[in-house]
Parts: C-alpha cells; structure tokens; sequence
C-alpha cells in the first residue's frame, strides 16, 4: 500500500569523488551548495520517499563524501567502488528497506513530483520495477537528469545473486531489464517527450548549464520541472552550454574497476 513518508521506502544517492569525466563533481559548488547536497534536499522533497540516503564507496578518495553527510545529517554508506548493484543491496538490507529507489548525485535537477510519479505507478500496478527511462529500444520520454528507477528489496536481492556481467554489476538495474519476462516492470513516460534535454551533470559543460539555471532561479532549490521548462522555453540558448554533450550507454562501464 503507497502512503507518504513510508519508512520503508528509502531513496539510496550513488555519490562517489571519481567521476571519469569530471572528478569529484558531486562535491562542486551549485549556487552556493554541493551538487549532493542539491539532490538530497529536492530528493527529501519527494512524498512517497521516507528516508534519503547516500551510498558512496570505501575507497579513501571519497572520504570527503562520507564527511560531508555527516556535517549535513545525512545517512551514509560505504560499498565496493565498482560493484554499485552489491553497495546498494548492502545499504538496502542495513537500513531495512522494503522498497528502493535509486538516484545518483550527478542530477541536482531532480524533480521530487517525477519521483513521486515513478514510486506511484510502482505501487499501482504492483511491481517489482519501474523506471522513469530505460536504455534503447526502449524509449526514454523524461529528460536526461530526471532518472528514477523504483524496485522492490526482493527483486533486488535476485538481481545481486544473479547478475554476471561487469556492467549489470556497475549499473545496478540491467538485470531486472534485460530479458522480458524475468520480472514484472514498467517504464513509466512523460508527456510530452522530453528526452531531448540533457539535465544532468557528466562533463564542466553540463555543470555550467547546470549553474546558469540555478542562477536564473536566485539559487534556491525548491523550482519545479514546470518551472525549468518554462524558463527554457524563454531562454532556448541556455541549452546550447551542454549541447554536443554524448549520453554515456548503459553497458559503458568504468575502465578503472
């Protein structure tokens, strides 16, 4: 049964200091806070999550991130650096959640209403899994920055024992998506299509993008999609900062590992 605040639903930030194309982004500054600190307040904003929580890695390079949690009050735990689908079943399990959703810290964008959509339609039609964007053929309708993907702690658990491949591993959820049929998911879309806009934060162009927004809403943190959109609408050229940004694909994965 869906109802607000439920302790068990638990929203779990992959955050680590090690991004490949811009290290220790989730770190930067945004208006005057941590892109993480961006995304945990709007995440905390979402009705249906009754918990936040920030996942990093035991390696010592994001010890600043598990310092920085603390400064903030934030609940945070430390995982394997490359097996991102073990340090979430971990954190799942330690913080006893009977439902998980997943966020990462590189999308201080995120709308707490589409997350709210993607934990609803999770509950309606009694899943194991939903998503507000899966990778090709099937098509994302929600913007690059907005992703959320709902699951449930058993499906979870089958995926951590099951999953082989490197990048099932790295990407946590291709094991619940991949084959039809294997579990009961659901992708939920947006209308109308707006999987053409890049909100999300990879490269120093898509951190800029990401600022001239923040800016252009006197830095609060508490504007809506609706709100970005129309602002967009008014300033096209704002998306020209990030736009031959290329989407990294779901099977990448981190040469480092």
């Amino acid at each position: 049964m869906l109802r607000t605040r439920d302790p068990g639903v638990i929203a779990i930030v992959q955050a680590r200091m090690g991004s490949s194309r811009l290290p220790g982004k989730v770190l930067l500054d945004i208006g005057g806070e941590t892109m993480l600190y961006r995304v945990l307040v709007r995440a905390r904003r979402a009705q249906y999550v009754g918990q936040v929580v920030v996942a990093t890695t035991t390696d010592p390079s994001d010890d600043p991130v598990e310092a920085f949690c603390r400064s903030k009050g934030f609940p945070c735990f430390r995982g394997d650096p490359f097996d991102v689908l073990d340090r979430y079943y971990r954190a799942a399990r330690l913080y006893a959640a009977s439902t998980i959703v997943r966020l990462t810290a590189d999308c201080p964008l995120i709308d707490p209403g589409e997350i709210d959509q993607t934990v609803k339609a999770f509950f309606r039609a009694d899943l194991d899994f939903a998503a507000n964007r899966l990778p090709p053929p099937m098509k994302r309708t929600t913007p690059i920055g907005m992703d959320t993907e709902v699951v449930s702690f058993k499906a979870l658990s089958l995926a951590w024992q099951n999953a082989e491949e490197k990048y099932a591993r790295e990407h946590v959820m291709p094991y619940l998506y991949e084959e039809p049929g294997r579990f009961n998911i659901l992708l939920v879309d947006h209308e109308p299509d707006l999987s053409h806009l890049r909100l999300t934060v990879d490269t120093p162009e898509d951190l800029a993008l990401v600022r001239k927004i923040y800016h252009q809403f006197d830095n609060s943190d508490d504007f809506s999609l609706i709100e970005m959109l129309d602002l967009l609408n008014d300033s096209p050229e704002i998306l020209d900062i990030n736009a031959n940004v290329k989407h990294k694909g779901y099977q990448d994965v981190d040469q480092r590992a």
